[in-house]
């Protein structure tokens, strides 16, 4: 019988068993992360996955082992093969962990919002359109609505239909309030772009050749956390100035046709 395959209830709890924070046998490891029995084994096999700490010929796991197996999940869903992953892994997990970690930072600290999800009625009555059907399609493609199924719309900045809804009340037809929409997003695209661009230049790519330096990953990940707030503010501040002077050239041409009688 094998040191996982033995059931541990058949002897009593050792001194060293009640220290450890290592306490899940193998099923119970599987379990808890949403992996198979087999998957655990093959990751050991490959060295994606420490050995478990051995006590009375049962292996047992722990946190350190739930947390490699959550990271090779996560990065499987960013697209990495198990190939790739042990690459990441061959000499030590700390950037691939950091990375993920930034990832993660980056993602929250931007989603300012909880998404909202509306039914199709519900959106009828907010949004009335002659034509409802294409009026969803192009808050679909617009990206203003994500589809959830069974009849429901997800809103992931509940504050853009808030805006929209603002703009028709103050008689912009919805179609016209949706290729704006479209059009803002599309520049955001670009800016949001350049400022990452800006990023992984000036800070991300020296670190990474400097490979990664042990005592620099808190500077990193300040300077990542302040990328949202001062590109906000940068944003804000050139779009107010921009929009004075769009307002400005807009009203002046009414004025000259107002003196010329026009």
């Amino acid at each position: 019988m094998g040191a996982e395959e033995r059931d541990p209830s058949a002897d009593g709890a050792s001194g060293a068993e009640a220290d450890s924070e290592n306490d899940l046998t193998i099923e119970q490891l599987a379990a808890r992360s949403g992996m198979t029995v087999r998957n655990i084994r093959s990751h050991r096999a490959r060295g994606l996955l420490p050995a478990p700490e051995v006590r009375d010929r049962v292996g047992y796991y722990g946190p350190e082992h739930l947390a490699r197996l959550r990271m090779i999940q996560e990065l499987q869903s960013e697209g990495f093969n198990l190939k790739g992953i042990e690459r990441l892994l061959e000499h030590s997990p700390r950037p691939a962990e950091e990375f993920l970690s930034l990832k993660r930072t980056i993602g929250a600290s931007f989603e300012t919002e909880e998404p909202q999800a509306f039914t199709r009625e519900e959106l009828a009555t907010r949004f009335p359109s002659d034509d409802p059907d294409a009026t969803l399609k192009r808050s679909i493609d617009a990206g203003v609505l994500i589809p959830v199924g069974d009849g429901r719309y997800e809103a992931r900045n509940p504050s853009l239909l808030d805006a929209a809804e603002g703009v028709i009340q103050q008689g912009v037809p919805l179609e016209h309030a949706l290729a704006v929409i479209a059009k803002v997003q599309d520049r955001c695209k670009s800016i949001a772009r350049e400022f990452v661009r800006l990023f992984m230049e000036d800070v991300w790519k020296p670190f990474e050749e400097d490979g990664y330096p042990e005592d620099r990953w808190a500077e990193v990940r300040g300077a990542i956390e302040q990328l949202r707030p001062l590109s906000t503010q940068a944003l804000i501040a050139v779009y107010q100035m921009t929009m004075s002077d769009q307002v400005d050239s807009a009203f002046g041409k009414q004025l000259e046709r107002l003196s010329k009688g026009k």
